[in-house]
């Protein structure tokens, strides 16, 4: 019988091929866990990726349809000036006194009523003959604007209102206002009409209003637009409270001027006098305040001349026509 002897070497080798096998299914096992947990993980921050993408797009959706009740309101107020205009524009046409603006302005240069200087800044005011900032406005600042206005640095345009007739008892806004109407259209001159408004506003002419008023007559008024230079035959037929339905328009629609509403303060989003525009933009009083300035300082400031500079000819501002303000 053959001796068949067994192959312990082939024995060894099928042994070890077995371990080399379990071992690789363990690493193979080991590999597919390790690649299920990657898998895991990059899934999980994919989700946390998109969602994050969802949740800008949320807000940026949120943004664009739903305005914030600031831009609600701004909105609103756009809204309301330019019915204003319109209706102002509409309504006062019948009753708007010849030498003003559609809007109720008067406008002042060197060159007389609205025939205003090119190229320089035009500076406008907002004002009650019995308001008491107004007042002190006008007695802070309308000298050195005048002389601007003289040396053809600046053209001025005055809005007389007369909302504050309520607090007199003869009508002491509106008489003024007319005759401030009055005076532009019968007397060519402009400095009879703005020394006639300082001389309203003088410190011991000035009435206080409320309580506190006491009735001023007509000839003590026509007095003082004499003293300006205005002729007798005109003075004395100023002050016959004219222009009145004129006057009730100026008073309901300008307050809605976008352009005139106080945009810091207690006031804010109102109009209150005195109120000072330059080329249409906004001075803020509050802000002039907050930085311990005056406000003749102020309009210096804005227009880009210094103090030694008003009422120079040839020292112009800084700022034309066109151009905004410079910032405090």
């Amino acid at each position: 019988m053959p001796n068949i002897q067994v192959d312990n070497s082939s024995h060894d080798f099928s042994s070890m091929s077995r371990r080399e096998r379990t071992e690789e299914n363990r690493e193979r096992l080991e590999r597919e866990a390790r690649e299920r947990r990657q898998q895991t993980i990059i899934g999980i921050i994919v989700v946390l990726i998109v969602m994050a993408m969802l949740a800008a797009v949320g807000v940026t959706t949120y943004q664009a349809f739903y305005k914030s009740p600031k831009s609600n309101v701004e909105q609103t107020q756009i809204e309301r000036s330019n019915k204003s205009k319109k209706q102002l524009k509409k309504l006062g046409a019948k009753y708007k006194p010849e030498v003003m603006t559609p809007m109720g302005g008067i406008v002042i240069s060197k060159l007389g009523y609205n025939n205003p200087v090119a190229k320089v800044p035009t500076v406008a005011t907002y004002f009650d003959p019995l308001c008491p900032g107004c007042g002190g406005f006008n007695r802070k600042a309308d000298k050195a604007l005048i002389a601007m206005v003289r040396a053809g640095q600046i053209n001025l345009e005055i809005h007389p209102m007369s909302f504050l007739d309520q607090f007199s008892t003869d009508h002491y806004s509106s008489r003024v206002y007319g005759s401030i109407a009055y005076i532009a259209n019968n007397d060519s001159d402009p400095e009879h009409l703005l020394q006639f408004i300082n001389n309203i506003f003088a410190e011991d002419f000035q009435p206080e209003e409320g309580e506190g008023y006491k009735p001023v007559s007509n000839e003590k008024l026509i007095e003082q637009a004499k003293k300006a230079g205005v002729d007798e035959s005109v003075a004395s037929k100023a002050f016959e409270r004219r222009y009145v339905e004129w006057q009730k328009l100026i008073n309901k629609y300008t307050p809605d001027f976008m352009e005139l509403l106080n945009v810091s303060g207690s006031n804010k989003g109102s109009m209150t006098t005195p109120t000072v525009t330059i080329n249409g933009k906004l001075l803020d009083i509050n802000a002039v305040n907050s930085k311990d300035m005056n406000v003749l300082d102020a309009i210096l400031h804005c227009i880009g001349l210094n103090k030694n500079q008003v009422g120079v000819e040839g020292q112009m501002p800084k700022i034309s026509s066109t151009d905004s303000p410079i910032a405090l």
